[in-house]
């Protein structure tokens, strides 16, 4: 029998957004550890804010709306708010009612600025390791390093000579079309009057120069998560000084390896990473030159599973990519472009350890 296409509107409803998310979603267990962490850093918050004055949007619900941006790679915050606006499973996660009403996006932006800084993102990171940890999911022997080129929020037509001096003829209109053809441009000479801090960089030779971050990552090599990030300008040096600045903060076992690309095959990286008591397992680079890994290295048994484990940074970095909306950075300055890192990583390995644990499979109707 056909139903009647009916157009009245119901006056009442008598299910709670709790009533209409499934039972088996796999956000509903994801809610319960982010809560968990969320409450365990509420001392964390309560300097951020003043005892005077009108409630801001409570630092639990802007944290659970970020990990829902990232995870359903919601461009813009404008965005995430009309989502918030009849999207019920954004709703339940935040922890809004059916009628209460969703912030402004420019409000939204504006404690943006108040929580989207290292401490409290490398403290909700922190936190989300340890969880790994205390399911002994990560490694405390042995882990992988890399770096990725994160895009800058800016034009190419911001890359502006730093004295001042003469730039390249334009074509008239508010968005002019300029000619770079033959004029040398390096971060000696020129810099983003955009973003100062973002650096002209190319990570290959068959890749094109652009302006960006590097975003580097500490990989333990049991189960793939990420156990520390690192956010830096973009310059030759900076992935190996990167690796040894994690490696500092995170590693504390004597003994432990560290495996890499030929990028890391250097004398300083190598000499600096033996100092600290890590065996360096990177990939030989025997391209025009000596490698500085030795055969008394390359000839035991885990030198070869750190090479072959090593690629799987690589998933991690496609994950904050594709999914984490992290290609083209959505923040200008350092800080800013680091935090977001921090975030987006945590939420990386939030999803690996649901994976992990099995409780984001969702069970069959």
């Amino acid at each position: 029998m056909r139903g009647d296409d009916l157009r009245q509107d119901q006056l009442f409803s008598y299910l709670s957004t709790e009533d209409r998310i499934p039972a088996h979603h796999p956000l509903r267990k994801l809610r319960v550890v982010v809560n968990g962490i969320l409450e365990a850093m509420s001392a964390e918050f309560a300097p951020l804010y003043s005892d005077v004055g009108r409630p801001s949007i409570p630092p639990e619900q802007w944290v659970r709306a970020l990990l829902l941006q990232i995870l359903y790679t919601v461009r813009s915050e404008r965005q995430l708010m009309e989502q918030m606006q009849y999207n019920l499973l954004f709703r339940w996660f935040v922890g809004l009612t059916m009628d209460e009403g969703v912030w402004d996006a420019s409000t939204f932006s504006a404690n943006r600025d108040r929580l989207l800084n290292q401490t409290i993102a490398r403290e909700f990171f922190g936190r989300v390791l340890a969880l790994a940890q205390w399911q002994g999911l990560a490694s405390d022997e042995h882990f992988s390093v890399d770096g990725t080129l994160i895009q800058a929020w800016v034009s190419h037509k911001s890359f502006k000579p730093k004295d001042g001096g003469d730039e390249p003829p334009a074509s008239g209109g508010r968005n002019a079309e300029v000619d770079f053809k033959g004029e040398k441009r390096s971060n000696a000479t020129h810099a983003s009057t955009t973003d100062p801090d973002a650096r002209l960089y190319r990570k290959s030779d068959a890749a094109p120069a652009v302006l960006g971050y590097l975003a580097h990552g500490l990989m333990e090599n049991r189960s793939g998560l990420i156990v520390d990030v690192e956010t830096t300008p973009a310059t030759g040096t900076a992935e190996r000084d990167a690796a040894i600045t994690m490696l500092t903060r995170t590693v504390r076992k004597g003994g432990a390896t560290i495996g890499g690309d030929k990028g890391y095959d250097s004398k300083d990286f190598v000499g600096r990473t033996r100092e600290q008591g890590v065996c360096p397992h990177v990939a030989q680079n025997t391209t025009n030159r000596r490698s500085a890994i030795d055969g008394h290295t390359t000839r035991h048994a885990g030198y070869a599973i750190s090479v072959r484990k090593r690629k799987q940074i690589e998933e991690a970095f496609g994950w904050i990519k594709t999914i984490g909306g992290m290609r083209k950075t959505r923040f200008i300055g350092h800080a800013r472009v680091s935090a977001q890192s921090l975030f987006t990583f945590a939420t990386y390995n939030l999803v690996r350890i649901g994976s992990l644990l099995g409780w984001r499979r969702v069970a069959p109707a």
